[in-house]
Parts: C-alpha cells; structure tokens; sequence
C-alpha cells in the first residue's frame, strides 16, 4: 500500500462511568480499546458492527472531535493526536466528516450558503468567493445553486446529506469519515447517495472510513473491512476475503443475517443467532470479549484475550491490525 495517509495506533477512549444517586463514580467505560489500522490515498476502510461496539467513537476521534485517552493518529506524516486546536486547524482542512442525521448535524438558522462556505471562511477565505465555491460544491453533489439561500428544513433528508457531502468538499480533503452517511434515508436515496459517494472518490481522489452497521452497503463501498466488537478490532481485511471467508465467529455470525437475493441460496444458507447481548463495555468479561456469546468458545477463550494475528497461511502471529493480511482476534479462527 505504501506510505499511509492515516495510521492509527493502539487508539483508546474511555469514557467515566455514571456516579450514582450517593454520589461514587461508576466504573469507567472503555469505548474503545485499542484499535490500530492504516488506511492508503484514495482507499475506503469499512468499519462494522453492532451498536455500542466503539465505530463513531474512532471516527471522532480521528479528526479530534473527540480526543484519545491515549494512541495516536498520524495523518499525512503528521501526528495530530496531541495538536492544540491552532496546530491542528492547518490540518483540518484535509480531514473532513460526514454524520449519520444531516438535519441534526446542518444548522437550521444559517442558509445552505453559510453552511457550506463556513469551513472556507474559518481558513480565511473571503465571503465573495467562499460563496462562489459552495454554488459550484451544490452542483457537484447534484443540488441546484440557485437555492443557495435556502434553509436546511426546506429541503428532503437525502438532499440535506448532499448539503453536508458538500460542506465536507469545501476545503478540498484528502480523508472524509463517513458516519453512517446513509442510515437515516430511504433505501432508494441510500442508493443515490452511495452512488455520489462513489463519483466524488473517483474525481477527487478521496479516501474514505465509511462507518455503518449495513454489511451491504460496505460490501459495496469499501475496498477493506475492519470488524469491531466491545470497542476492539476482531477481524480486518480485503472485503473479498472477509466476506467470502468469515474468519471470526462474530463476523461469519453477522454476514449470516445479510439477506441474500437469491431466495433458495437464502433457505439453503445456515444463519447464526448470537443469544444474548453484548456486554457492558464498564464492566466486559476476561480473555476474549465475544466468549459469552460464542459457539466456539473454550476454556482458554474466557482466560485470555487474543491477540489479531494473520489468518491463513499458517496463520503466523503479526503486529496488529496496520500489518497486512487478513487478521483475526480469535483463538479458533476459521482458517
């Protein structure tokens, strides 16, 4: 792949616990714990899995909405982890994000135009041709300029995401994290918006982490995928072999409710149902965190925690989720 346009390493967050109502502190909660990845120009990562497991939290965290309890994040050659916010602003205007609800994310009080131009005008482009590029931006991602002077609620939820597609082109990005970009529309706008997503890598050269929970659309997208679960990565690789070849439990469980088309390869397919719910990340279980709900799971599942090593091959032991290869977090992997 070459030299990485974004490296994450070992990145933690943990988050204190709620006190309670005689005032102690609850037990800290580790929202992430540990996730490393690299990700090359031009590539799309996919980051999957359950609700809870720790995906958003990365992406925040990525362009410092949020900021790491410890590990770093080096973009472009820089380590931007411990940047004050006037070191990190020259950054910025390569590291952009997209969120999962456009209406909450879009400020109902400023115009389409301000939206748009306000990344520009924070670097200090002049109002004139700030608005001239968000007229050219709304074009771009298949909006009509001339309603500019519009507001947010005057527009549908698929046309609002293109507002914030928009505003994240503005400063011309290298990386844009996507945050469940389309779980809030239609399945028919899912599709179109996936599609323009598609376009604007291909013509501008962006890299993308494309956070969902919908395997199909990141089957689609991505070019790798990264499974997480309890905050930690247990599977990472090309999509082709992570979705041909599940190594992890809990990936092959997930990709068994992925409806198929074909309706007798559907009743032929053995599905997977996890019992139970994922455990509290305050409070996660020892050794293997996906141990109470694994079909798999043995004696040394529940006393030590796997460590992600190659899978297939011989399976050799590597350095973690930015080594290359298919890995997996598992004791018993499906070789």
């Amino acid at each position: 792949m070459g030299e990485p346009l974004l490296s994450v390493r070992d990145l933690v967050k943990t988050f204190p616990g709620r006190r309670s109502r005689a005032g102690r502190a609850g037990a800290p909660i580790r929202a992430v714990d540990g996730v490393s990845f690299d990700l090359g120009a031009g590539e799309t990562l996919g980051l999957v899995g359950e609700s809870g497991c720790g995906k958003s939290t990365t992406g925040r965290m990525i362009v410092r909405l949020l900021d790491p309890t410890s590990g770093t994040v080096t973009f472009d050659g820089t380590e931007i982890g411990g940047l004050s916010q006037a070191q990190l602003r020259p950054h910025r205007r390569h590291l952009q994000m997209v969120f999962q609800d456009p209406y909450s994310s879009l400020n109902p009080r400023q115009t389409v135009a301000r939206i748009i131009s306000e990344p520009l005008l924070v670097q200090g482009t002049g109002a004139a041709d700030a608005r001239k590029r968000a007229a050219e931006l709304m074009e771009l991602v298949g909006l009509i300029p001339e309603h500019l002077d519009r507001y947010p609620h005057e527009f549908s939820g698929g046309q609002a995401q293109r507002i914030g597609i928009a505003r994240s082109l503005a400063t011309s990005p290298r990386l844009v994290i996507a945050d469940e970009p389309v779980s809030a529309l239609d399945v028919s706008i899912q599709a179109q918006v996936v599609n323009l997503m598609e376009q604007l890598q291909r013509e501008l050269g962006l890299a993308y982490v494309f956070i969902a929970h919908d395997l199909s659309v990141v089957k689609r997208v991505c070019d790798r995928v990264a499974v997480m679960y309890l905050g930690r990565i247990v599977e990472i690789g090309d999509k082709a072999e992570v979705y041909g070849r599940p190594a992890h439990p809990y990936t092959k469980a997930l990709l068994s409710a992925v409806p198929l088309p074909d309706p007798a390869a559907e009743r032929a397919r053995e599905r997977i149902v996890l019992l139970g719910d994922p455990p509290s990340p305050a409070n996660p279980p020892a050794g293997c965190g996906f141990h109470p709900r694994c079909p798999k799971a043995q004696e040394v599942c529940r006393t030590e925690r796997p460590l992600l090593r190659i899978v297939g091959a011989g399976g050799a032991a590597s350095g973690g989720a930015a080594a290359g290869g298919r890995q997996a977090a598992c004791h018993f992997p499906e070789e």
